[in-house]
């Protein structure tokens, strides 16, 4: 009898505590997230472990100008999150004999140019495409997003007037949302469906998203709604997604419909077989880098745990969703608010109490350094051209050490390599011949360059009228007070500060443009280039 007592009281013992850890939880989770006032725009926060919902709650505002609470039921924009169900989609459609992920591109949307190479839909699915994004390239127009109501069909159309691609198929990961509408014209070019209508019967009903659809019409009025915010220091406006392309981005939902997703992919009742194998599977690029982007979903590990994972931002709406497999975790979370971007908007907070961080730092053994005088370092100075982005790097000696206006010291390891953090640069073929930057996302070939001629009589070669076909917009470069200025028919000037021969960088920004003559030495053509697409062209015309 005493033993059974003494058991008891430890059984009853350990429920208390653990009572008490998760009330403790609770609090602290509660405390992270009292940045959303109760009078300002918010997020929903949904938890859950071995299958358990064990926290979901709502903070802030979700309508403003009606003072309506956002709560666990209110609808929210999930951004890029929404690729896996696109990507959902498609693998039922492949489980289904309809299509392959290794089918050409073009054998279902035609429309596109022949690149003279294949691009397959995994391809498409995997960020490894090549294709530009769409709406970094309407950014270059007057119409960029939310200007103008965008639908799948006319993101279809841009595609189809892109002369070229960002990279060869397979060769990087670049990201670019390009891909993901497409998926979703093929989805309803197969299936008959629309996207919206497919995965309404094929993936939310099934898995009990009774919150879930698309924004594939800006105009229905969808129930609990919630305002999407942005804030400047006038106070908060309203920043919503107004367009009708979907399948990159449009999903509504809510933060416990989420975790409901997650529950029913993870334990494998997607597909029949499960497609679960499928959905994670990477496959890596041409070149044998690694790349962790899946079907819509990404395959890494966070602080030492298997992690699968994915973020989205689309106007003034946030969101992630995240799973952890070895603990069994699942963190969806959304907000109506971009106040909080580079700054703490509570997610790595929460990372950092539900999640014990068991990841070992990397101990790297670089090359051993050795000495070069200043007259060898300076063979390698000056201007060096990344031959695919236009990108430029100056290198410069100073108090004796080779200097790159990336990233500071170069630390020589012989004498033709050398080393910035894990990078290493290698001079190809002598020096101020060209340059290979290894140790990043990729390798990037740099050429030699002359450096920019800035008086005014050069400067002057630049101006005129330029129209590109690419984005069906128009610009003038003209000079005021000595410097380059580009204009813009919306009434927008830029700035252009001068890198190298014929390259420049728009001040405040990290556009690049790249100017291109003929034979004869003319200007012809001028070129953008941003972080998801490459050498978009402006015909001189003027």
């Amino acid at each position: 009898m005493k033993k059974i007592l003494l058991l008891l009281f430890f059984i009853s013992a350990h429920a208390a505590s653990t009572a008490q850890t998760r009330q403790d939880t609770v609090a602290l989770i509660e405390k992270i997230f009292e940045l959303y006032k109760p009078a300002n725009p918010g997020c929903q926060l949904a938890v859950s472990r071995n299958g358990q919902v064990i926290f979901s709650r709502a903070w802030g505002t979700a309508d403003l100008e009606h003072q309506v609470p956002l709560t666990t039921k209110s609808v929210i924009e999930a951004g890029s999150v929404s690729k896996q169900f696109t990507a959902a989609a498609i693998l039922l459609l492949e489980q289904s004999g309809i299509l392959s992920l290794h089918d050409d591109v073009r054998k279902y949307v035609p429309e596109l140019p022949d690149y003279g190479t294949p691009i397959t839909l995994q391809q498409l699915m995997q960020h490894t495409s090549g294709l530009k994004d769409w709406g970094s390239i309407m950014a270059l127009s007057d119409w960029p997003r939310s200007t103008k109501t965008y639908s799948n069909r006319d993101v279809l159309y841009i595609l189809s007037h892109q002369p070229s691609l960002n990279h060869r198929p397979g060769d990087e990961y670049l990201y670019s949302n390009s891909n993901y509408v497409l998926l979703a014209i093929i989805t309803e070019r197969v299936s008959g469906k629309s996207l919206a209508e497919f995965t309404r019967s094929a993936i939310f009903e099934p898995a009990g998203m009774t919150h879930t659809q698309w924004r594939s019409d800006l105009k229905k009025v969808v129930l609990n709604r919630a305002v999407a915010y942005g804030k400047n220091e006038d106070g908060y406006f309203t920043d919503m997604p107004n367009e009708n392309v979907y399948g990159n981005g449009g999903l509504l939902t809510t933060a416990e419909d989420l975790l409901r997703w997650n529950r029913y992919y993870v334990t494998g009742k997607l597909g029949n077989p499960s497609l679960l194998a499928r959905q994670l599977s990477v496959k890596p690029l041409n070149g044998g880098q690694a790349n962790t982007y899946a079907a819509g979903l990404r395959v890494d590990s966070l602080r030492g745990w298997l992690s699968i994972t994915h973020d989205g931002a689309t106007a003034g709406y946030r969101s992630i969703l995240e799973y952890y497999p070895e603990l069994d975790l699942s963190i969806a979370w959304l907000a109506n608010t971009a106040e909080f971007d580079g700054m703490h908007d509570g997610t790595a907070e929460l990372r950092n109490l539900l999640i014990e961080d068991k990841s070992v730092k990397r101990v790297y053994q670089n090359p051993e350094p050795i000495t070069l005088a200043a007259e060898k370092l300076k063979r390698y100075t000056g201007w060096y051209r990344d031959i695919l982005t236009g990108n430029g790097l100056l290198l410069t000696v100073k108090d004796n050490q080779l200097t790159a206006n990336k990233g500071g010291i170069l630390t020589p390891i012989a004498e033709d390599e050398f080393m910035q953090g894990q990078a290493r640069l290698e001079v190809l073929g002598g020096p101020r011949k060209r340059l290979r930057l290894s140790g990043g996302s990729r390798t990037i070939v740099y050429e030699a360059v002359a450096p920019a001629m800035e008086n005014p009589q050069v400067l002057k070669e630049y101006t005129g009228e330029y129209y590109s076909d690419q984005t069906d917009a128009r610009l003038t470069v003209g000079l005021s007070e000595g410097r380059l200025i580009i204009h813009r028919y919306s009434g927008a000037d830029y700035g252009l500060i001068p890198t190298y021969k014929d390259g420049f960088a728009i001040q405040n920004s990290s556009v690049i443009v790249h100017f291109e003559r003929n034979k004869s030495g003319a200007i012809t053509m001028l070129n953008f280039t941003t972080a998801r697409v490459r050498n978009i062209g402006f015909k001189k015309i003027r």
